[in-house]
């Protein structure tokens, strides 16, 4: 477990991710009305209701920790960071929900010198919950409340897997694909393909589901942290287009927190 959370306070974000996951599915049950932010992404009373438990779990028990939240960041509120905060997108995947889909996520990830050390990600539809510290690897499993308390079902470590037969498996994003990545899949001669949205790609990875994930257009940090941390407790790797260094805390640009592309690999391509 990270140095900066322990055990009580692990398991109370967990409830928490687990609770924004409930509420979220409820508010889908009774009808998604959407809104389109300044920057031309859309937003739900679901993002903003999951983003308010995660924020209130987070200052009840790492108040000393900066968070950097979606909706609060589209909101204006940009806080000062140092060598570690939270980066928390409550619904990854919006525009899947909005359409009635399942790939969408509720994230935290932890970032300590620019890299993501923790990273919950839980997707509400199918119960899949995945956690992954750089101490100690990843795991995933199932949760539900009892009395108050999290329970956790099914719950078995995630690992990277080998290319099986050298068949590469790519996964690439369900909303945001562009002739880009559709270029790059076909340098690589890499005909299997798996159409997904959200974090939940970087988790397929790191469950050995797939190899490589591939994103040349825009992402935020918010997007990407808690995934990226899953993906390299299971021994995965991310990194920019060419192989430099993929890092978090990018404050001071034009658009703050906006990603370059990268590329998300198991084990079995690099």
């Amino acid at each position: 477990m990270s140095s900066q959370l322990n055990t009580q306070k692990f398991k109370a974000l967990l409830l928490a991710v687990f609770r924004a996951g409930q509420v979220i599915l409820d508010i889908q049950k009774t009808g998604v009305s959407a809104y389109v932010k300044q920057d031309g992404s859309p937003v739900t009373e679901a993002d903003r209701q999951a983003e308010s438990i995660l924020l209130t779990a987070l200052q009840e028990n790492s108040a000393q920790i900066p968070v950097i939240a979606e909706e609060e960041i589209s909101a204006g509120h940009l806080p000062v960071i140092g060598q570690n905060f939270f980066l928390v997108d409550a619904l990854d995947g919006t525009r899947e929900f909005v359409h009635g889909g399942s790939d969408f996520t509720v994230n935290i990830g932890l970032i300590e010198g620019g890299l993501p050390i923790f990273g919950i990600v839980y997707a509400p539809v199918g119960n899949r919950l995945f956690v992954g510290d750089k101490g100690d690897g990843a795991w995933t499993g199932q949760m539900t409340e009892q009395d108050g308390s999290l329970v956790i079902r099914q719950k078995r470590q995630l690992a990277v897997r080998a290319v099986p037969d050298g068949q590469i498996t790519a996964v690439a994003s369900k909303s945001h694909r562009d002739q880009q990545t559709d270029k790059w899949l076909r340098d690589h001669q890499i005909s299997q393909i798996i159409s997904a949205g959200s974090s939940i790609k970087f988790c397929m990875l790191a469950a050995g589901e797939a190899d490589i994930y591939p994103r040349f257009g825009p992402t935020m940090e918010w997007d990407t942290a808690a995934g990226h941390a899953v993906l390299c407790a299971a021994g995965g790797s991310v990194t920019g287009i060419s192989g430099e260094p993929f890092l978090y805390g990018k404050r001071d640009q034009d658009i703050p927190f906006l990603n370059p592309g990268f590329i998300a690999s198991g084990g079995g391509f690099r």
